[in-house]
């Protein structure tokens, strides 16, 4: 497992992509699936810089699991700002078109879409996010 703690603000999303792919490319990740991946990081990790301690700022910490036996990978995102479930929100009725959609919830709709399984839950006053993708 491979870790990384940051301050989450928008400014610091490129070191956090960096990581990730890091991670991915020692996995021999096809580039396919990482741009998937990097897709979801940057959605999640953006979304802890701008809604989890606003007017504030905090911390994230980001953890890549290999799990070689499934070919898959998971990453974690941890933060102690507001108690946000994301998977909570109803998805968007994607059927309607983008003037006729309430703003907001594309992007997790993406992850979820995108992602075999994302998982949330609060625990010991932490938001813990993970997402997970076969390779």
């Amino acid at each position: 497992m491979a870790e990384m703690t940051i301050l989450a603000t928008t400014e610091n999303l490129d070191q956090v992509l960096a990581f990730v792919d890091a991670e991915l490319e020692k996995l021999d990740c096809a580039p396919k699936t990482q741009m998937q991946i990097d897709v979801a990081v940057e959605e999640l990790f953006v979304n802890i810089a701008h809604y989890a301690y606003t007017p504030a700022q905090g911390n994230a910490t980001i953890r890549v699991l290999a799990d070689e036996e499934a070919r898959a990978v998971e990453i974690t995102f941890i933060d102690r700002g507001v108690p946000y479930n994301p998977l909570a929100k109803p998805d968007p009725d994607v059927t309607l078109s983008a003037e006729e959609r309430k703003i907001g919830g594309l992007g997790i709709y993406m992850v979820k879409k995108s992602m075999d399984d994302v998982r949330y839950e609060y625990r010991n006053e932490q938001n813990v996010l993970t997402i997970r993708k076969g390779l």
